[in-house]
């Protein structure tokens, strides 16, 4: 029952949160948050409460509105909530993965950093805030960076081309609250980095990116860890995250995360 209630505290906010910047038109049991100003465009994903069946038809007609939109053809929901999406947006012709959902369960704690490296959080008026949004742009593989060996050369590159509007919303989500966001600064700058946002007491910890070249030192358990403790610090009563894999959820779990469901994300194919 636990992880029952949990995950629809956790599907609430999923829904909650694109509906502060996007407008939630409904496409049978499907809904579709379409942008309404500038910032990254949300998901498609299962109606809450009654809603017909889903189907392969509802999905591809959902996908051909992004298309329309030109907006990312993308949904994302929660196996438990919705467990026959996945075989109908395979029947649509997206490639489904499954993600460990977790829930933090036990104090946050995390490994100390390296010597020479600090992590804090980051104000709205940090210099550094260019170069900080462009760690995960690194560490997830944006196009022209060698992910084995990519570091903060790579970093300050993406960094001097970043678009001013991008950043200041981010000041602004910073500002507001919407957002916290941490990280793991060394000798050369922003090494890691990671955000937080919550709503109605639930706060999704996501994008944790550490630049490959300063992977293996504990600085994505550090910056999940603080993230943790400062939304707890906040009143937040739920804390969660999706893991990319078994892997990292095992890293995750040390920290005091425990996996309680499974977030699913379908995306055309890159191939």
């Amino acid at each position: 029952m636990r992880n029952y209630e949990v995950i629809e505290r956790i599907d609430a906010f999923c829904d909650a949160v694109p509906r502060r910047r996007a407008r939630a038109d409904e496409y049978g049991p499907l809904v579709l948050f379409v942008p309404t100003g500038p910032g990254w465009p949300y998901y498609a994903r299962p109606r809450r409460g009654v809603r017909p069946r889903i189907t392969a038809a509802a999905i591809r007609a959902v996908r051909a509105r992004q298309r329309e939109l030109i907006i990312p053809e993308s949904f994302e929901w929660i196996e438990q909530t919705a467990p026959e999406m996945a075989a109908a947006a395979a029947e649509a012709g997206l490639e489904v993965q499954p993600h460990p959902l977790m829930e933090l369960s036990a104090t946050a704690v995390a490994p100390a950093a390296p010597d020479g490296v600090t992590v804090r959080a980051v104000v709205p008026e940090d210099p550094e805030l260019d170069r900080i949004w462009a760690v995960p742009a690194v560490a997830f593989g944006h196009p022209g960076t060698a992910v084995g060996e990519a570091g903060p050369a790579e970093r300050d590159k993406i960094a001097a081309d970043h678009d001013g509007g991008t950043i200041e919303m981010l000041r602004e989500r910073l500002r507001s609250g919407h957002s916290v966001l941490a990280a793991a600064f060394g000798p050369d700058g922003p090494l890691a980095a990671g955000s937080c946002q919550a709503v109605n007491g639930v706060a999704e910890i996501t994008g944790v990116g550490v630049l490959p070249s300063s992977r293996r030192h504990g600085l994505g358990a550090a910056i999940t860890a603080l993230l943790a403790r400062d939304a707890l610090d906040r009143g937040v009563d739920t804390v969660f995250l999706s893991a990319s894999d078994n892997a990292v959820a095992r890293i995750y779990a040390r920290i005091g995360f425990r996996e309680i469901g499974t977030a699913m994300i379908a995306e055309p194919s890159a191939g």
